[in-house]
């Protein structure tokens, strides 16, 4: 704070500033208007002490709404600073786009489908409906789901209990598509606003406040063919999705709400690593590392009935003063049945062989999640402003059943089975900010600051039951497993944004951090094929912690009004989540093994943005290095049964000493390219990744039994390559015709490197995948969209098979 004061003092008697921006962390208006280049006034003329709160009022009255050093004068929204970037002077760049490009370019059925051809990102979505989409970003992979932030509006929908693309995904289902206005993308730790957590970057989702009667009702059905191994069928799915709201006087409120009813493809394959004797209808396959892994069946194949609403209350205190809440509520009903490939060579009847993996792909699935979010907020423009919020996410239902194991002929499951739970797990977390202007709303600089607190539990325990499919919560009473344990972080923070001349801009920050994770505790067993437990083990796991301080910095220039140069540097610690240390889990087949003995990730990141802005395009050129110790990297690899050779995916969690990732990002988009109307565009980004050191590892290559090494290979779940490229033809204000492909090169899943076989379930393929779409406003009320996504039908795999060619057909009415 004293170098700050220093800093006002000296720039008290400069000649002249230019106005800095407003908005809201995270975001919730819709599009920031066009900014307009603020006059400079002179401050030796005008003394901040000297100045009325009349005065500061009448000059917020005619103050820009966004800074002038980015995009100003856009003729598209979307170009324009995101609304938290102009309020808290975010050193990082952005990427957006708005509601109304994502309706005219982008097959829309669940509201992750909005960043589709943002830069670099690549959202893991295997189904319509998928509740398990981790967002990936230019150098974190497809596991990494607590390396992004993503809010909506004050609510963070990331859940950071854990970090991996199952029940730790982000909670895109309480979002209903039709309530989005804007999506902003934040790349990297370089604000100390956020959580170290934001080392992949921040995705801020705005709701679609109204500010008179309105009211959308969409439907939407896709329908994908599908052949692949013994699975032949078609999968459809219907969704519903509808919002309204009003303002009146000081109140608006918005209700949005979406069902879903999905059929998926298979999710995931039942492997052995023998045929079973006596049966037909296996396919000979190997698994990505070259072992034998013999397709016996579709394992999931599943049914999902899911319903979401939300409802967000705003109510102007006073003029400057701002209160919000929101409630939002998931159900989820799924239910999964196994396909068996294999038949009875005597016979000819279906048959599981005995092998106990199909039981895991049968349940019946029931869930209900609730959030609550409350924020206060002043927007006074004036020396002070401040913004308060509070969110909490509840796992109020959690339960799947499933059979234990398959009977011993035919196609039947055993009476018995497991209860597993996650109702009781909840996570809460807490922000206090400010803004302090020392010279005015206009002044040179401007300080932010804030605290932050946040705690998660986890609550899972595994129950024996008498009936595998009978409705009672605990089942016999008999625990197969318990996993448990809580983690809390607390955090103050400050920044200073230095106009230190009109084109010229320091940013200083840093954020110090305490965390901590207690009560962990975990109960396994042993039991026989039939699941009688014949061992238990109880432990009670170590308390960890950790305090950190990471420093922020960036500098950015403007040499014109169309040139700007940014140059970014942040640490960030990554703290383990409570998933990670504590929960020994089976979940769609894959068994995953915690590690409660991990240490925060350390991250050091930099990067160069050169960027040439039009007033309705951009291209932007990125140089970005990222150096990270301790690297929390978790990899599945297939563990066969030695008795019954059935294989089971297995994750296993740990340190990795140091990694490296470098490389470039170019992006570019315009409008009215060679013709009036047609919009181009794309992206490229090349990402250099390398394990340094890890000195712990004992790898052996499980095709040739010799030791392996992780030093010099390529960083799992990172591909070498991503590319996008587009155009959207709009004729008049009637019609949108868009073409779009999106790229992703090798890259690896194992630390090893040791994936030599692609296009086989577990592996992580190159895809090129293309999309089109036609938007028809066929009157000032309804809409039309058809479209197909993935046209040529391209099968690959990222672990789980991805959707083949879909056919997309949407209707909405504007009332």
């Amino acid at each position: 704070m004293s170098i700050v004061a220093v800093q006002a003092a000296l720039l008290a008697s400069s000649s002249g500033v230019f106005a800095q921006s407003s908005a809201v962390l995270p975001p919730v208006t819709v599009d920031a208007p066009a900014a307009v280049k603020p006059k400079p006034r002179n401050l030796t003329m005008r003394p901040v002490a000297a100045t009325t709160q009349a005065a500061r009022l009448a000059s917020v009255r005619t103050a820009p709404a966004a800074a002038a050093e980015q995009g100003a004068g856009s003729a598209r929204p979307s170009l324009e600073p995101p609304a938290a970037v102009a309020r808290y002077q975010l050193p990082q760049r952005a990427f957006s786009i708005t509601a109304k490009e994502v309706d005219e370019a982008i097959n829309l059925k669940d509201p992750e489908d909005a960043v589709k051809y943002m830069p670099s990102l690549f959202v893991r979505k295997r189904n319509d409906g998928d509740n398990n989409a981790v967002l990936a970003t230019r150098s974190w992979g497809l596991n990494s789901s607590s390396r992004t932030l993503i809010y909506y509006d004050d609510l963070l929908i990331s859940a950071l209990i854990g970090n991996n693309n199952t029940n730790a995904s982000p909670k895109w289902n309480l979002i209903s598509p039709e309530a989005i206005g804007r999506v902003d993308y934040l790349n990297g730790p370089f604000a100390a606003a956020y959580p170290g957590n934001s080392i992949g970057g921040v995705l801020l989702i705005s709701s679609k406040m109204p500010d008179k009667p309105f009211a959308i009702a969409k439907e939407t059905v896709s329908v994908m063919p599908w052949s692949q191994y013994g699975t032949r069928d078609t999968y459809v799915t219907s969704q519903t999705s509808a919002a309204a709201g009003n303002r009146d006087g000081k109140l608006s409120w918005l209700v949005s709400a979406n069902y879903l009813d999905s059929y998926q493809q298979p999710l995931t394959y039942t492997t052995s690593a023998t045929i079973p004797a006596g049966t037909t209808g296996a396919f000979p396959a190997l698994n990505k590392q070259g072992v034998a892994a013999n397709v016996v069946g579709a394992g999931i194949l599943a049914h999902s009935q899911q319903t979401s609403g939300n409802i967000r209350l705003a109510y102007d205190v006073t003029a400057q003063v701002h209160a919000t809440y929101s409630f939002g509520v998931w159900n989820n009903h799924q239910v999964s049945d196994p396909q068996s490939y294999l038949k009875s060579a005597a016979s000819g009847a279906p048959t599981f062989a005995g092998l106990s993996g199909f039981a895991t792909g049968k349940y019946v699935w029931d869930q209900t999640h609730v959030s609550n979010a409350i924020a206060l907020k002043s927007d006074t423009k004036g020396t002070y402003d401040f913004d308060l919020s509070a969110s909490s996410y509840n796992y109020l239902q959690d339960i799947q059943l499933n059979p234990f194991t398959v009977t011993p002929t035919g196609v039947g499951y055993s009476q018995n089975g497991k209860i597993t739970r996650m109702d009781g797990t909840n996570w809460q977390n807490a922000d206090a900010k400010g803004i302090w202007r020392p010279l005015g709303y206009d002044g040179p600089h401007e300080v932010s600051f804030g605290l932050h607190g946040d705690r998660y539990r986890l609550e899972t325990p595994i129950y024996a039951s008498a009936v595998w499919n009978a409705t009672g919560d605990t089942g016999t009473g008999t625990l197969y497993s318990q996993s448990e344990g809580e983690t809390r972080t607390g955090a103050i923070w400050i920044q200073d944004a230095w106009k230190i001349i009109h084109n010229l801009k320091l940013t200083l920050g840093g954020r110090l951090e305490t965390w901590r994770a207690q009560d962990g505790f975990n109960v396994s067993t042993a039991t026989t094929a039939a699941g009688a437990i014949t061992s238990i083990a109880a432990v009670q796991q170590p308390q960890l912690s950790s305090t950190n301080f990471s420093p922020k910095a960036s500098l950015s220039f403007d040499p014109t009004e169309d040139w700007n140069i940014t140059a970014n540097v942040g640490q960030a610690y990554r703290y383990p989540t409570v998933m990670e240390l504590y929960q020994n889990l089976t979940v769609g087949g894959v068994a995953t093994v915690a590690n409660p003995n991990l240490l925060p990730e350390q991250d050091l990141i930099g990067e160069l943005n050169i960027e040439r802005r039009w007033s309705d395009g951009r291209v932007r050129l990125t140089l970005f290095r990222e150096h990270t110790d301790h690297a929390i990297i978790s990899q599945t690899n297939h563990v066969t049964n030695p008795v019954t050779k059935v294989q089971t995916p297995t994750t296993v969690i740990s340190n990795v000493d140091a990694i490296r990732l470098q490389g470039i990002e170019l992006s570019a988009d315009k409008d009215n390219v060679l013709i009036g109307g047609l919009q181009v565009f794309g992206s490229v980004t090349y990402v250099d990744s390398r394990i340094l050191a890890d000195a712990s590892w004992a790898g052996i290559d499980p095709l040739t039994n010799l030791p392996t090494t992780v030093v010099g290979k390529r960083v799992p779940y990172v591909p070498d390559w991503r590319a996008k490229f587009g155009v959207t033809y709009r004729p008049n204000d009637s019609w949108a015709y868009t073409i779009a492909a999106r790229y992703s090169g090798k890259q690896y899943s194992t630390l090893d490197n040791t994936d030599r076989v692609a296009h086989v379930y577990g592996a992580f393929d190159n895809f090129l995948v293309v999309d089109v779409k036609m938007d028809y406003n066929a009157t000032k009320n309804f809409a039309f969209d058809f479209g197909i996504d993935n046209l040529f039908n391209a099968q690959y795999f990222l672990f789980h098979p991805f959707p083949g060619r879909t056919f997309v057909l949407a209707g909405k009415y504007t009332f």
